[in-house]
């Protein structure tokens, strides 16, 4: 045997050799186990980025209607989380503002057949979109008195949008006649076909109870010239007779009043307003030499801070 075919021999005898076919195995084996453990190790970035994805499918869908804005966020808010700033929060919603308004609806001189007085229908809020600290002022000043004023303290809710329940404490005053408080309940807002709406009603001392109804509307007939007319009824469920009041349907107004808006929040008016009383309280007015029922013409202002 020569030198090359003792080499041939050799070469053969090791490719059959069982450590090599066995080397080969564990090599093909180890590529197996790798692409195995890609699908299903955590730790790997391919699995973790998997797992992710998933996570984002599984989040909570807002609810119907939901108004709160952290209801759907995970579990992050402003105020709490990973990603909140240091410091004051800086970020707010409208309805987390405080606002503060003072409207005078109607501050105007009456001439009626007795005398001019003054009247006024004022109400000043303060507090945010949905609960809010309102004072409302109505009355008459003349022959140098304070004649008849109506006062209330309310805390206002919203419910619905552009209505507000109230809820407060209501104070009659003015004149010689005893003063009068009552607790109040009702509602405020703008109606269908843009009435603007308040309904009260009202408990008082000794089983005394009231309501009381208003409703105006605006009717522009060009951007500033605006004709106004309101209506107003007072239904008392006893008999007050020290201030002049009857069982039923009290008293009630109707007016229209044209104001020019020489801008939104100042407007001078003219108008003409009809009052009349009806029932025990009409008599009651006729006893004390008082008209159950005139005609009066109105000049004033409407203006808002």
């Amino acid at each position: 045997m020569n030198r090359l075919t003792l080499i041939g021999t050799l070469l053969a005898a090791m490719a059959g050799s069982p450590a090599l076919a066995q080397d080969g195995a564990h090599a093909g084996h180890m590529n197996m186990d790798h692409g195995a453990m890609q699908g299903t190790n955590t730790r790997d970035p391919g699995a973790m980025k998997m797992d992710q994805g998933s996570m984002k499918m599984d989040a909570p869908a807002a609810p119907e209607g939901a108004r709160d804005p952290d209801a759907y966020s995970g579990g992050y808010t402003l105020e709490r989380g990973p990603y909140v700033l240091p410091g004051p929060r800086q970020l707010r919603f409208a309805d987390e503002h405080r606002f503060a308004t003072l409207w005078f609806d109607r501050l105007e001189r009456v001439d009626t057949h007795d005398a001019t007085v003054t009247a006024w229908d004022a109400q000043a809020r303060i507090g945010r979109d949905y609960d809010k600290l309102a004072l409302k002022s109505e009355g008459d000043y003349g022959n140098g008195r304070l004649e008849e004023a109506r006062t209330e303290v309310l805390w206002t809710h919203a419910i619905a949008s552009f209505w507000d329940t109230q809820l407060g404490w209501r104070h009659d005053s003015g004149g010689t006649d005893p003063e009068r408080d009552w607790l109040a309940i009702g509602v405020q807002g703008l109606a269908p076909y843009w009435f603007e709406v308040d309904a009260t009603a009202y408990v008082g001392e000794r089983g005394r109870s009231a309501l009381r109804l208003s409703a105006e509307y605006e009717l522009l007939l060009t951007q500033r010239l605006i004709l106004q007319p309101r209506a107003e009824i007072n239904v008392y469920g006893k008999r007050d007779e020290a201030r002049g009041i009857g069982a039923g349907l009290s008293d009630a107004l109707a007016g229209i009043r044209l104001r020019y808006e020489f801008s939104r929040q100042f407007a001078p008016y003219a108008g003409v307003e009809w009052s009349g009383r009806f029932g025990q309280t009409a008599d009651l007015a006729r006893q004390s030499g008082t008209r159950a029922k005139e005609t009066r013409l109105v000049a004033g202002v409407r203006m808002w801070f």
